[in-house]
């Protein structure tokens, strides 16, 4: 594996998008974007096709410049991604990158007083810029989207709440099941806090003023921080740690306020939406460090308790970690399943 960039046998046009709903965020993020949209070998050849599109998410800290990284004997994903199509593996598709950063490294793709509104940028501005764009189906049944991690759950839940525009998906060890996925990170939290007086806010100034994630604890910290400021912000802005962090003892209205964002949870009140999906796919490594192997089994139990039989749900032998060789399967899978008959 050679460790330099190959060309592409389609097309990568890297665009800035102004955003609406990400204008005066509190957190002063910047509303204008970066946004990467792919076309596939063939896109220019006959200008009365269109495509399916497949929106692809990033996990925690995620940004998406960082799908151009290249590791040691791996290519990055634009390009496996390409060889897909420029393989005829699957029919051909429209790949749209979007970026989600926060200054606390994510969104979860939820709207939320703490960080913004990055529901509404995903599904209202990023989907109609590039459905103006470019020519794409613009049905759900003929739109997916992806992710991994934090871009999982992201996964998760967008065709839950707006079956209207997306209607497959593809979650890599998606966060779910909070049970297990987060509560043993609040009691590492109380622990790096001893350090902090049990103030998180102090661990931010510090961690804001130093290389980032030179101490112990700080990719804990951040991340049970950021997901705090999207699941229990007060309307005002104010982000409220779930659980005493002195104790780590859950606080019952603010835990409760997280178990409401729990793909696991949220499966039974959007069964109509899931039921009307058209490509549904679920995996995750048997040794996922968060047990998302576990909870990718308990959303894939949820759907048959509700009807949805026809998910592709799989455990491979692997952690949460260098699972990307799994994207480019995937979204094979979603072309197929969202291209016309």
């Amino acid at each position: 594996m050679l460790p330099w960039s190959a060309d592409l046998a389609g097309r990568l046009d890297e665009h800035v998008i102004d955003s609406p709903a990400l204008r005066r965020n509190p957190l002063g993020d910047p509303h204008q974007r970066p946004l990467w949209v792919y076309t596939p070998p063939g896109y220019d050849d006959d200008p009365g096709q269109r495509f399916p599109s497949v929106y692809v998410i990033q996990g925690y800290t995620g940004h998406v410049a960082m799908w151009q990284n290249r590791t040691a004997y791996r290519q990055p994903f634009i390009e496996t991604a390409d060889a897909v199509f420029a393989s005829r593996e699957a029919p051909p598709a429209v790949v749209v990158y979007v970026d989600a950063w926060t200054k606390y490294g994510g969104s979860q793709f939820v709207d939320s007083p703490g960080t913004g509104n990055y529901h509404s940028y995903l599904c209202n501005d990023v989907v109609r810029w590039v459905d103006e764009n470019y020519r794409t189906l613009d049905a759900p049944q003929h739109r997916g989207i992806m992710g991994k991690s934090s871009g999982g759950f992201g996964a998760f839940i967008t065709p839950m709440l707006r079956p209207d525009l997306f209607g497959g998906l593809a979650s890599h060890a998606g966060d779910s099941l909070y049970e297990l996925c987060y509560i043993k990170e609040f009691g590492d939290c109380v622990r790096y806090l001893r350090d902090y007086d049990h103030d998180i806010w102090k661990w931010w100034a510090d961690f804001t003023s130093r290389t980032a994630f030179t101490k112990r604890g700080d990719d804990t910290l951040l991340i049970t921080l950021g997901v705090a400021a999207c699941f229990s912000a007060d309307d005002d802005g104010t982000v409220r740690l779930p659980f005493d962090t002195r104790t780590g003892q859950l606080i019952p209205e603010l835990w409760d306020r997280w178990l409401a964002w729990d793909p696991v949870r949220m499966v039974s009140g959007h069964a109509d939406a899931l039921r009307g999906l058209t490509a549904i796919w679920i995996d995750a490594g048997k040794s996922d460090e968060w047990y998302l192997d576990l909870g990718g089994a308990a959303v894939a139990a949820e759907l048959e308790r509700i009807g949805v039989t026809d998910v592709r749900f799989e455990l491979f032998d692997g952690t949460h970690m260098a699972i990307d060789y799994r994207y480019p399967m995937s979204l094979a899978w979603l072309a197929r399943k969202l291209s016309p008959a």
